[in-house]
């Protein structure tokens, strides 16, 4: 694929965010965040669900209880209390949203929060451990502070307690939103297996690639911004049309994710530099840059060629200007630059979603923040 076909490279079900003007493609800025008002979205959907989500963590037997509670930033390792980063919240937020969007309070969403929450995480605790990711927010991640097999533990634990705080309700709608929490489970689930999988091969397509981070993340944020409409009694027309929403809002919180997995400063990520490259990830920009051709392309495919043949522990011998050069050729080769346009052309696509849903004004300019918080945001 050449650098044109690339840049013209649509998704299927997918919008073009451009409009050509002599000859010449023209992107749509993202409109400035309404950051305050995000922030409050954000911070909402943590002081509703965290309580619920501590109640749910607490059911836990020894030590996995403690072992969570570190893990979403609660208490430090010796199990003294802290105010640590839980994270930015988006997925709860999500599901509050959502059930406003079916005419419900707030609060309808919250047992739907608190279920995509716990799933989220036990992807993050098995996801850190299988990558060997040793810092995550800024510390050690579970797996390195108290050892593989508590990451796994926590983890299993943590997707049935998901479930639990849903079935417990007792209600259709808890029945059908359980459906799409599991449905969206076992796409995340694909998509990390297809993660993985990429990393040992030479060549990935732009079409596998965007397939696998629909699964890995737009799964299960489409399951969060449908899931506490269904549980507010929404019909399925209008849960699916905003788990379109939530799907195309993923793949460009990925497509961000992708880009900060290279070129973002560790102060704000919590992760080490060149971090997707120092795992050989498949991601976004290496695949685009690998399919752009050109003389860049080219000398980056040789290179990651021969980094094949090295053993993790060669890999991690490499000196910062090493991880450098490839990401320089990434560049070079518009493998950043057509994943920041990715990125534009999902969160238009995800706009698009909500026009066909009949909701409260106040609620779909606070999908519509949300949605532009993703695609600028920095960690």
């Amino acid at each position: 694929m050449n650098q044109r076909a690339l840049k013209e490279h649509v998704p299927p079900g997918g919008t073009r965010t451009s409009t050509t003007t002599r000859g010449e493609t023209v992107t749509s800025a993202i409109p400035a965040v309404d950051t305050a008002g995000v922030r409050a979205l954000l911070e909402r959907g943590r002081t509703l669900a965290t309580p619920v989500l501590r109640a749910a963590v607490a059911r836990l037997a020894a030590p996995m209880d403690t072992v969570a509670a570190y893990h979403f930033g609660w208490i430090d390792s010796d199990g003294r209390p802290i105010d640590g980063d839980q994270g930015k919240a988006v997925r709860p937020a999500l599901a509050l949203l959502s059930a406003e969007a079916a005419g419900a309070p707030a609060e309808v969403g919250v047992p739907g929060a608190v279920a995509v929450e716990l799933v989220h995480n036990f992807s993050l605790l098995h996801d850190d451990l299988m990558d060997g990711d040793e810092q995550r927010r800024h510390r050690d991640t579970v797996w390195k502070a108290y050892g593989p097999a508590q990451a796994i533990l926590v983890g299993d634990a943590l997707f049935a307690l998901a479930n639990e705080v849903l079935l417990e309700l007792g209600t259709v709608e808890a029945g059908r939103a359980t459906r799409r929490l599991t449905t969206a489970s076992r796409k995340l689930i694909d998509g990390q297996a297809q993660d993985i999988s990429y990393e040992h091969r030479e060549r990935v397509t732009v079409a596998e690639c965007l397939e696998m981070e629909g699964n890995k993340t737009g799964a299960l944020l489409a399951c969060a911004v449908s899931i506490g409409a269904v549980l507010g009694g929404a019909d399925e027309a209008t849960a699916d049309r905003l788990e379109a929403y939530g799907y195309h809002l993923g793949l460009a919180f990925q497509a961000v994710d992708d880009l900060l997995g290279i070129w973002g400063d560790p102060v704000a990520t919590g992760k080490q530099a060149w971090s997707d490259l120092r795992q050989r990830k498949k991601s976004l920009p290496v695949v685009a840059a690998l399919a752009a051709g050109g003389p860049a392309s080219q000398r980056l495919a040789g290179i990651l060629s021969a980094d094949a043949k090295l053993t993790d522990a060669q890999l991690a011998d490499f000196d910062e200007e090493e991880f450098a050069s490839r990401a320089a050729l990434i560049e070079e080769a518009g493998g950043r630059e057509w994943t920041s346009q990715e990125a534009r052309r999902q969160h238009a696509t995800a706009i698009d979603a909500l026009e066909g849903v009949d909701m409260p004004a106040a609620v779909r300019a606070q999908l519509t923040a949300l949605a532009d918080f993703v695609v600028v945001r920095k960690s």
